[in-house]
């Protein structure tokens, strides 16, 4: 135990020093307890003291006092040395606490400027970040700047490729041509002689082999035009590996023809429109009247109780209709009026009693017995008891009864009763005959079924907006503009534009130029009817621009309505922009698209093109490099052709030589039997010499100012008054004068008067239904006089059932003769036509014609706020809306300033203002359908927040005043779904989508185009969302529906012109046996065929090649394509053998008379093959596509897509006899062809690597399998992109391999993997 000094720390050292290993390297000083030896004694002296009972026995006072003080001096020095300590203790804490505080001001100080710093950072990443954002876009317009640049030459560069391929294809193809020339006449014994060896060509020798056809590019069927199947330009949904046609396959009637394509049909069957009469295309149902003195009170009856009637009828429909009924005093003067009436009548209806006069019998037998296009026709013959009718009735009805198919109306009853009688029939025959609206419709229509009756318009288009008008105004122009039997020597420019089609790419557009009245329209007109008839496999796209400011010259009208017919003609059903910028920048797009999936050339033609508003900056396009098998044609006028434009190749029109207006002339005289005596000719030659009377359109008005005026009066002085005439506007102003001067009295000039300036001053132009009600004073049989004459002089004609004017000249005329008084005068006219279409609106009567006049009208007249007024009328707007003239209601609003979210405000505060008019059941069910129409534009505008609203009010009222389940609400659900799409909201999307769906199946079935249109939705929506698998087999059941759908109903609109036709075609084979007979009889086969009817079909078919044998022999090539025919008829009616049958004979026919490279002998030998195959008989299938790979070579080249085509058939066939050894060299030529051919992102390319991927599969292996899967997935997505991802690739091989979706599934690899 060691002593109490031991406890005590050295002298010194009050405090241990301690490095603090966790603070900042400081001092601290830990002080230690002390204890004092006094203590430690006394303590040793109070245990011995006890230990000891007696105490301490002897100790001395003194000892005790010092005791006590060294006790005292130990306790002081202890209190001294801990108070020290304490001190000392402290002192460190507050040296530690000031340590503290400088260390915590420095950490502040340095905090602050670390803040002040980041603060000057912040600054500076905020100018940084919008310098960047402003980078950022001028980096994508860069970008997009770059992209055009680097797709222009692209375009450029395949242009190039593809023309040089085409040239050398077509050194090869004519090198053939020759050698096998050469081969026949050395096989026939004909001696050949070498050019070089004569000094003249007259040794030389062209002979053509007996069966073979030299010029077979151009036509369809050997010996006959081609038929009109083969005129139809349609995409067929190609089963199996036959995915693309080539272009020898243009022969028969089922060459390009499948029925599964309704819509492509009818839009097709839109280029023969001149096949067929004006009164199929008019828009106007015109009822003539022929009535008897004894039926005057029917007649009057009907005309003043049931034709309002029937006006409303027609109108809900998009039609005009008009009655005409002359009386007495207008049956001598005018019967090439009546005749001319009976012509243009949709429908005659004959008001028969006791006798017939003499004078109304040659208007019968014009309408019944010369009826060559079986319109319809209606007698209606009044009984009397105990009273007998003349002869001559009796004569005439049993006449007819023999040789017309007129519906007969036999009343014994009143005469209200009787009228009663012809309205229920005149209707019935107007819905059913003209209208082509099916008894099923119309039944429904009676039943009151009015949600099911009238579907909406979108139903084939998705949601397309299309207007009927502006098409129907299309074929009319056309058609008029061909009216001529006068080619004017127009054979030197045929050839020029024959040569512009066969140059080789790149070329601009060809400029036609020539002054007014050249003869631009006729010469472009003619043109495309040669190259229709010609050249079947040449899709023509053309467009006819009529007066300015008229809705043909509204270029995003155009723009948007060729866009829709390249859709219609690829078969594509995509969502449309209706932004014109937009629609402008896409419409390139289209046209490469269908550019590369068509085989034949595409040719668009614009004519007028000068007249179109702001033509340069809406027609740019046209600047930029065309797709090689495309060309543009523009006619213009020289003194108003773009400056920019003069650079094109141009072809100019010259004036007339005297030869042609010698026969022009001439031409017009002797149809109105007006001889011209030698020096009158003479005359009028020296006349036609200078630059404005030696135009087309003048000599052709001054031929019929002759003609017209020299049956009436002397010839010289008519003669004398044309001379004076020195330009067209002049002319025209005659010709006026003179129909004037025919006229009876002072009320029928102000009427002519009234007439031309209410057309001049409108839009499109006036019907006559609407002159009528705007001058009660005018009966029918005046206006039928009036407008017989200003057309037969050519200042007017009809356009989409309007009359309008023929020739700007002719407007021009009208303004100086009848407005020189200026605004007022126009103001005053323009009035008018406001009141009148005001007065409609007044009544409920929102038509098309109010909605395209009214606006304009207040346009023009500059009164802003009467437009505002009218358009916020909602039925207006919604009627522009839906016939896509989305670009004229927005300038309209632009107009009256203003902006798109303001237009929308005040549309939705309208729409509530009409909300809380709206009672009962059918107000609602309106309401809803402007509620979604308004959420449509909106969402069209780009203003997705504002159009969900009016959307959802639209199925809120329609689930309350309908069902849950109505169809109707499935509409309203399909248009909120494609909404939140735009909107980037798939969830809601997609489950919207589904209850659409769902609600579609119950409603409709299964099996429904309507729910075909959701799964196409349904399919675009997981195409967004990179769910390919899921959105190919929903687009899989789409398309089967669609075809399905097809095949039960086709295109009123096309079955109502297969039927006319197919009557108009019926009269005219019943004569004798002839080639043209029996062509005939082919042609029914086909349109009996179109309209399903197999049965009827089956029985023109066989009657045709029945009469080729007779009239041919039965080895004639025509009889191989009745055989054809008929094999097809019967490979769709599933009788195999018989097809087969017929199939061999045709070919045996055509090996024997036809070349080894003939595309009809391709054709027979395709079919066939693909017959083998479907009946299973693959080996006699193998040959006959080796056949046919050996064909396209030899036509084309080894390296054309035909041929790679016909590889890909051979190829699949060999897959399927388990030969992929075979198969693999096929695939991948034709791979190497499709690339060089069309680069290496064609969907040819993607099919192609698809069949190689399951090829590889098959042959295990995976890896590569799924590289070339892959690839074909990046171009089929590409493609997707392209066309909006709504529509399948036609060209799918899918039908000869198993499904890849499941072969190269995602889980397959991964299993692969694993092992």
């Amino acid at each position: 135990m060691g002593t109490a000094s031991s406890l005590v720390s050295p002298a010194g050292a009050v405090g241990e020093v301690i490095e603090d290993t966790y603070g900042g390297g400081e001092a601290c000083e830990i002080p230690v307890e002390v204890k004092p030896k006094a203590r430690l004694l006394r303590g040793s002296l109070r245990r011995v003291g006890a230990s000891r009972p007696g105490g301490l026995i002897g100790a001395s006072f003194k000892s005790t006092a010092s005791v006590q003080e060294l006790e005292c001096v130990a306790e002081y020095e202890r209190l001294k040395k801990e108070y020290e300590i304490f001190r000392v203790s402290k002192n460190n804490e507050v040296a530690s606490m000031v340590k503290k505080e400088a260390k915590l001001d420095r950490e502040n100080k340095r905090l602050r400027a670390e803040l002040q710093a980041l603060q000057k950072t912040y600054q500076k990443i905020l100018r940084e970040k919008e310098s960047a954002l402003e980078a950022k876009y001028q980096a994508m317009e860069r970008a997009a700047t770059f992209e055009h640049d680097r797709d222009k030459v692209k375009r450029q560069f395949k242009i190039f490729r593809e023309t040089k391929e085409n040239e050398i294809q077509d050194l090869l193809r004519a090198k053939r041509e020759l050698e096998t020339k050469l081969q026949r006449l050395q096989a026939q014994g004909i001696q050949v002689f070498d050019p070089e060896e004569s000094d003249s060509d007259d040794n030389c020798t062209d002979v053509t082999a007996a069966g073979a056809q030299s010029e077979y590019w151009n036509g369809g069927a050997l010996g006959s035009e081609p038929s009109m199947g083969s005129m139809m330009q349609l995409q067929q949904s190609f089963r199996g590996p036959e995915f693309a046609h080539s272009s020898i396959d243009v022969e028969g009637p089922f060459a390009n023809i499948n029925r599964d394509d309704w819509d492509a049909a009818v839009a097709s069957l839109l280029q023969v429109t001149p096949l067929f009469s004006h009164s199929l295309w008019s828009n106007t149902v015109r009822c003539f009247i022929i009535g008897t003195e004894e039926t005057q009170p029917e007649v009057d009856i009907f005309i003043r109780n049931y034709s309002p009637k029937l006006q409303r009828v027609c109108e809900t429909m998009g039609y005009f209709f008009q009655v005409v009924n002359f009386s007495e005093e207008y049956e001598r003067p005018l019967k090439d009026v009546r005749k001319w009436e009976i012509e243009k009548s949709s429908l005659i209806v004959l008001l028969l009693h006791l006798t017939l006069p003499s004078c109304l019998l040659e208007d019968c037998e014009e309408a019944f017995v010369r009826n060559p296009e079986e319109k319809p026709r209606l007698i209606y013959h009044r009984k009397e008891d105990g009273r007998v009718s003349s002869a001559s009735v009796q004569q005439f009805i049993e006449q007819i009864s023999h040789v017309s198919k007129a519906k007969m109306i036999d009343h014994t009853g009143g005469v209200e009763e009787g009228t009663y009688e012809i309205y229920n029939c005149v209707e019935k025959i107007i819905k059913q005959d003209i209208l082509g609206c099916e008894t099923t419709e119309l039944e429904g229509k009676d039943l009151g079924n009015k949600e099911e009756s009238s579907a909406p318009e979108e139903e084939v288009f998705g949601d397309v907006l299309w207007d009927a008008h502006d098409e129907q105004e299309q074929m009319e122009a056309f058609q008029q503009a061909s009216n001529s039997t006068c080619e004017l020597g127009f054979e030197k420019y045929f050839e020029r534009l024959n040569d512009l089609v066969a140059a080789p790419a790149p070329i601009p557009p060809l400029l036609v130029s020539g002054g007014p009245g050249s003869g631009k329209s006729l010469l472009l007109s003619k043109w495309i009817q040669l190259q229709q008839k010609h050249s079947p496999n040449t899709l023509i796209l053309y467009h006819f621009v009529g007066r300015p400011m008229s809705t043909s010259s509204e270029s995003a009208l155009i723009i948007k309505r060729l866009t829709l017919k390249l859709m219609q003609h690829s078969w594509l059903v995509s969502p449309l922009t209706f932004d014109p910028a937009k629609l402008l920048e896409e419409f390139p797009r289209w046209l490469e698209k269908l550019s590369a999936r068509h085989q034949g050339s595409i040719i668009i033609i614009i004519d007028s093109i000068d007249q179109i508003q702001q033509a340069e900056k809406h027609m740019k396009w046209l600047i930029d490099p065309l797709p090689v098998n495309v060309r543009v044609i523009v006619s213009v006028n020289v003194e108003t052709c773009p400056q920019a434009w003069r650079l094109w190749p141009t072809l100019h029109l010259d004036p007339l030589n005297s030869k042609d207006v010698k026969s022009l002339i001439s031409a017009e005289c002797n149809s109105a039997n007006v001889k011209l005596t030698k020096e009158q000719e003479k005359k009028l030659e020296r006349h036609c010499r200078s630059a404005a009377t030696c135009n087309a359109l003048y000599v052709t008005l001054l031929g019929k100012t002759i003609a017209c005026l020299g049956n009436a009066g002397n010839i010289d002085e008519t003669l004398q008054q044309c001379l004076q005439c020195q330009d067209t506007v002049s002319l025209y102003r005659l010709v006026l004068r003179s129909i004037q001067e025919s006229l009876r009295s002072d009320t029928e000039k102000g009427l002519l008067r009234e007439i031309l300036c209410v057309i001049g001053v409108s839009h499109n132009g006036v019907s006559e239904s609407e002159l009528m009600e705007l001058y009660p004073e005018l009966s029918s049989a005046a206006l039928a006089s009036l407008v017989h004459s200003l057309h037969r002089m050519c200042l007017l004609t009809y356009g989409c059932g309007l009359l309008k004017f023929q020739h700007l000249q002719a407007w021009e005329m009208v303004r100086l003769e009848y407005m020189e008084e200026g605004e007022n005068v126009l103001s005053a006219y323009r009035q008018k036509l406001v009141e009148y279409f005001t007065m409609q609106l007044s009544q409920d009567r929102v038509t098309w014609r109010s909605a395209d006049e009214l606006p304009w009208l207040f346009h023009q007249q500059g009164d802003k706020q009467k437009l505002h007024k009218c358009l916020l009328n909602l039925f207006v707007s919604q009627n522009l809306y839906k016939r896509g003239h989305f670009a004229e209601l927005l300038s309209y609003w632009q107009l009256v300033g203003k902006d798109k979210s303001s237009m929308a405000a005040e549309y939705f505060d309208s729409l509530k203002e009409y909300e809380k008019s709206c009672e009962g059941e059918e107000s609602m069910i309106c309401l809803a359908d402007l509620y979604e129409t308004l959420g449509r534009f909106l969402k069209d505008l780009g203003l997705l927040s504002q159009a969900v609203a009016p959307l959802q009010r639209s199925l809120e009222i329609r689930e309350t005043a309908l069902d849950p389940d109505h169809p109707r609400v499935a509409q309203s659900l399909h248009q909120l779904a494609g909404v939140y799409v735009q909107w980037k909201k798939f969830g809601n999307a997609e489950q919207l989508y589904k209850q659409a769906l769902e609600i579609s199946e119950n409603a409709y079935g299964a099996e429904h185009p309507r729910v075909a249109r959701e799964l196409d939705a349904l399919a675009t929506l997981y195409q967004k969302q990179n769910k390919y698998v899921q959105a190919e087999q929903l687009r899989k059941k789409s398309f089967r529906i669609r075809q399905k759908a097809a095949r039960r109903k086709g295109s009123l609109c096309g079955f109502a012109l297969l039927r006319q036709r197919a009557l108009q075609l019926e009269e005219l084979t019943l004569g004798k046996d002839t080639p043209d007979n029996a062509r005939t009889l082919n042609e029914l086969g086909v349109l009996y065929y179109l309209q399903n009817n197999l049965e009827t079909a089956e029985l023109f078919l066989k009657r045709s090649l029945e009469m080729r044998e007779r009239v041919l022999g039965p080895d004639h090539p025509d009889c191989a394509q009745s055989l054809n025919n008929l094999a097809a008829l019967y490979n769709e009616k599933k009788h195999y053998d018989k097809a087969e049958e017929l199939y061999e004979k045709a070919l045996d026919i055509r090996r024997r008379a036809l070349a080894p490279d003939h595309p009809s002998l391709a054709y027979t030998v395709k079919h066939l093959a693909v017959l083998y195959k479907k009946m299973g008989k693959l080996d006699k299938a193998v040959p006959l596509y080796e056949l046919a790979v050996e064909i396209r070579q030899k036509s084309f080249g080894p390296k054309h897509p035909s041929v790679a085509t016909a590889l890909v058939n051979l190829a699949v066939l060999y897959c399927q006899m388990k030969k992929q050894i075979e198969a693999l060299p096929l695939y991948e030529r034709a791979l190497k062809i499709y690339e060089d051919s069309f680069g290496h992102m064609h969907p040819r390319v993607g099919e192609t690597l698809k069949n190689l991927a399951v090829l590889s599969y098959e042959g295990g292996d995976f890896e590569k399998a799924a590289e070339l899967y892959k690839r074909a997935m990046e171009i089929k997505e590409a493609e997707t992109l392209l066309i909006g991802g709504k529509a399948t690739s036609q060209h799918s091989s899918s039908g000869d391999t198993f499904s890849l979706k499941s072969a190269l599934s995602p889980s397959i690899f991964l299993e692969h993997g694993q092992r």
